[in-house]
């Protein structure tokens, strides 16, 4: 057992902020003394590690306690799903560097705003947020969707990507193939969560990079069915 000083000192976090974490039911102590002094097992010290790499993807602690205490959260899937968060963000912080070091040399005359773009990212974090427990995004999920109907539902969104790799002879941008993205974008938004232009983007760049996507995309459609459908977003969300 360690006292909460002790928990400070190895973990860096002040003694207030975990009197904080105790306060709001995120992080209590395993014991406490006669005297009143918090008390942390090793249990207690894995949940704060957990804690700790959700605040690094800026979660909020209330969005953090209610991961943490789902019955659905699974900690070896959360873990594979922060550590593609983190590439993902220090991507992004690798591009706006190379942005800036750029905008230095040429007087910031540069007219590219690719390098702000986050819709991959708050893409994935969606996803993620589904799958790890009782968040805002997966309340919106699950107050849409029943246990009973989900792999009618998930069976439904194949059968779009079916209709549009029935369109892969046709260019990206053709009418017929920007219809069935509004379905697709349509579908989301009525059963998942709210999917925005930015959102859909980064589920285009998903589906095609995936290989989870892509693989359930291509037997669905055809193989070439989630490129096909990578292009045919990104063409529909620059419209």
């Amino acid at each position: 057992m360690k006292t909460v000083k002790e928990v400070s000192q190895l973990s860096g976090v002040s003694v207030r902020t975990l009197h904080h974490y105790d306060a709001v039911g995120l992080l209590p102590p395993t014991a406490t003394t006669e005297a009143g002094y918090r008390l942390y097992d090793d249990r207690a010290l894995e949940r704060l590690q957990e804690i700790l790499l959700f605040r690094e993807l800026e979660f909020s602690l209330k969005d953090i306690k209610a991961i943490l205490d789902s019955n659905h959260y699974d900690r070896a899937v959360a873990l594979t799903d922060q550590i593609r968060l983190l590439e993902l963000r220090r991507q992004h912080l690798d591009d706006l560097i190379v942005y800036a070091r750029n905008l230095q040399k040429q007087g910031g005359h540069m007219m590219n705003f690719k390098a702000f773009d986050k819709a991959e990212l708050e893409a994935f974090e969606a996803e993620a947020k589904k799958k790890w427990g009782d968040t805002s995004a997966y309340q919106e999920f699950k107050d849409r969707t029943s246990e009973k109907d989900f792999a009618q539902i998930s069976q439904e969104g194949m059968m779009i990507f079916a209709q549009i790799g029935q369109l892969k002879h046709l260019a990206a941008d053709d009418s017929q193939v920007q219809e069935q993205i509004r379905v697709l974008q349509d579908y989301i938004s009525s059963h998942f969560y709210e999917c925005t232009p930015e959102i859909l983007a980064g589920l285009g760049r998903m589906y095609a990079g995936d290989n989870r996507f892509k693989t359930s995309i291509d037997q669905a459609g055809g193989i070439g069915t989630a490129d096909f459908a990578a292009r045919a977003i990104d063409s529909y969300c620059q419209k």
